[in-house]
Order: C-alpha cells, then structure tokens, then sequence
C-alpha cells in the first residue's frame, strides 16, 4: 500500500515514447536545459536566460528561485517538479568534476528513476502555495530581525568593552541618554568616532525593535481576527501546554504542522533530528545529526527540549530524560537532549493536528 503524501516515486506511470523530459540546472545568470525527447537518439542541451518562461514538463533542484515556476507551470497544465538537493545521489570522489552540463545528467538519471516509479533515485518536495510561503514570512523575518538585534547589543558592548567600560545594558529604553555620561578608567569620556559609530548603533537598534514589536502586534491582530482558521486553533493548542510561547507555537504551526506529514517518521526527518549513522563491515558510528531538514525547525525544538526539562519536570519525557542520563557520561546529555526534542516534537504534532491531549503534561486553562 502506497504511504500517505508520497514523493520519494511517482504515481503515474512513466511510458517512454511518449513523455517528453527536460530538467533545469537553474543558476542567478541563466538556465542550462537538459531535455529527453521520444524518437531522438542525442539528448538537446540548451543554455536560457533566466526570463525564458516556455517550458512543456520540467524538474529542477530546489533553490533560490523557489517554487514560482512550479506553480506556474502548472497552472498551464503541465507537470512540474521540484527535486530536494540533497536526495540526488553524487560520485564519492574527493575531487569530482562539476560542472552544470554533468549537473543535467545527474538530474535527467535521478528524474528517469523517479519518473519509473523506482524509490530512492530522489525525493520532490512538496510545492507550497503563495498563501503558505507568505504565511511564513513573519516568523522568518522576526528571526532575521532578532539576530540583527544581537548583532548590535554584541557589537555596542565589545566597542565598550575596548575602551573599558563594562556594565552598560544598551537594550534598555534609557540607554542613549546614559551614553554620553559613561567614562573610561582613566575617568575620560567616550572619543568623539567612537561616540558617533555607538549612536548610530543605538539607532539602529531602537528601529530594528520597533519592527521586531510591529511584527508582534500584527500576528496577535490576526490570531484574533479569525480564531477558527485552522492554523490558529492549532497555534492556540500549543500555546496551552507549559513552556510553550505564541512565537514558537506559531513558528511550529507555520513551518511544519501546516504541512502534510505522513508520519512521525518523516516528521523528524523533516526537522532534522535524525541521525546520520556511518555503518561499514565491523565499524559502526553515528556522526551527530543529519541536519538535512528544516534548520529553525530543528533549532527551535532544541531549544525547546532544554525548556521542557524546566517547566515540566514531572512530564514523563523528562523523567525518560533524567533516567538516560543518569550516569552522567560524556556528552551523553546532548545526545539525549536530541532524542527528548524528537519526541516532543511527535507529541506537540498529535496536539496540534488531531487534538491528542499529551500525557503528564502540565496544561494551561483553555482561553
């Protein structure tokens, strides 16, 4: 029986002589088209330019360009995929030779496979709409915003720090006003360039957590425009459980629980809390992470993980925590922090997408 939400194949059945293939290496400067045509024994290659939009049926790596010719394609009833990069098995070789035209062969064999119905030749991801990419662009962009807003508290306080000064917060409101009255050990002030360059930054900052607010205030306006939309019941039902905030419930709705997840197999491949075994006759060893899923997904639960043993120590994750990690070995509690983040994440997904009520875990009040 074929999985739910399926694409490492194809369903359609793939016949020959009459399906026309190309694939696209797609590059910022312009598009090298590798096609196979039926009846035709050499294979066409033709270099576009990116604004060259007259495609018939295509599959191209996922980059930068996104998912807009996809969709595109599409809507002109023609078949349009898009590869994950990563599934697209390479030559080990150290120093292999890549170039775009070798790229084409790579994509044309894995697509064939795929085409065929053969698993493991590549996996496709799956297309989002406009409304989905769009519904994401908060969350990323407060992301964005937060480490700009890191980057210049770090970047104030090392310039203070050269000059000797310590102690000063500059996120506070009042902190401009107290910039001039600061003095070094030598009981000077602050020299004229650097007071200047330490102003602006305070600038910078002021206006950065102003967006950071505006932000804020928009995605609350909109959880209580439309509390039915199904992302927001779900973003609600995580909020209740304890240790869970608005941000990374809705960061969770948004990124991944607003998807079509097969199962929780799959939901931990795609946040990237899996491992990446190295098994080879008698040597076995695991690298760490694959890390080849969604990276905020991944830091997040991490993140998470560590909160939960604080605010739910009587959870039973967090008794399963402490009991693997009792005897204290060398790195085994980031090990194990990964393991509690993965099933986390599972029991959160069953919270959000069919209203499972996690055991043991300490619930808020239901607004």
């Amino acid at each position: 029986m074929s999985k739910q939400n399926d694409l490492s194949r194809c369903r359609i059945a793939h016949q020959q002589d009459a399906t026309l293939i190309a694939v696209i290496e797609m590059g910022q400067a312009s598009w090298l088209v590798a096609g196979i045509v039926p009846g035709l024994d050499r294979y066409p290659l033709k270099k576009l330019g990116p604004d060259r939009d007259d495609r018939i049926a295509v599959a191209y790596e996922a980059g930068r360009d996104g998912f807009w010719l996809a969709r595109w394609l599409r809507s002109q009833s023609i078949e349009a995929y898009v590869i994950h990069p990563s599934s697209v098995p390479v030559s080990r070789e150290h120093r292999r030779a890549k170039t775009d035209r070798l790229d084409t062969e790579l994509l044309k064999r894995a697509f064939l496979g795929w085409l065929r119905g053969e698993p493991k030749h590549c996996s496709m991801a799956a297309i989002p709409t406009v409304e989905d990419e769009d519904a994401r662009r908060p969350g990323r962009e407060r992301q964005i915003l937060v480490e700009e807003r890191t980057r210049i508290i770090n970047r104030l306080k090392a310039n203070l720090a050269r000059l000797g000064i310590r102690g000063f917060r500059p996120n506070l409101a009042r902190a401009p006003g107290q910039l001039e009255a600061l003095r070094t050990p030598e009981g000077v002030a602050i020299p004229m360039n650097a007071l200047a360059e330490m102003r602006r930054d305070l600038d910078r900052l002021r206006f950065v957590k102003q967006q950071i607010k505006e932000i804020e205030k928009t995605r609350a306006e909109r959880l209580a425009k439309a509390p039915d939309e199904r992302r927001h019941v779900a973003a609600r039902a995580l909020t209740r459980v304890v240790g869970v905030g608005v941000e990374t419930a809705d960061m969770l709705v948004q990124e991944v629980f607003s998807r079509e997840i097969r199962d929780r197999r799959a939901l931990a491949r795609y946040a990237g809390l899996t491992g990446a075994p190295d098994e080879s006759g008698q040597r076995r060893r695991e690298r760490g992470l694959a890390k080849a899923g969604n990276a905020r997904v991944r830091r997040g639960m991490i993140e998470l993980a560590w909160g939960h043993l604080t605010h739910q120590k009587g959870s039973p994750l967090s008794v399963w925590y402490r009991m693997r990690t009792a005897d204290a070995r060398r790195g085994v509690r980031k090990t194990m922090i990964v393991a509690l983040a993965r099933k986390l994440l599972i029991v959160l997904w069953r919270l959000a997408t069919t209203g499972e009520a996690p055991e043991g875990l300490q619930l808020r009040p239901a607004a």
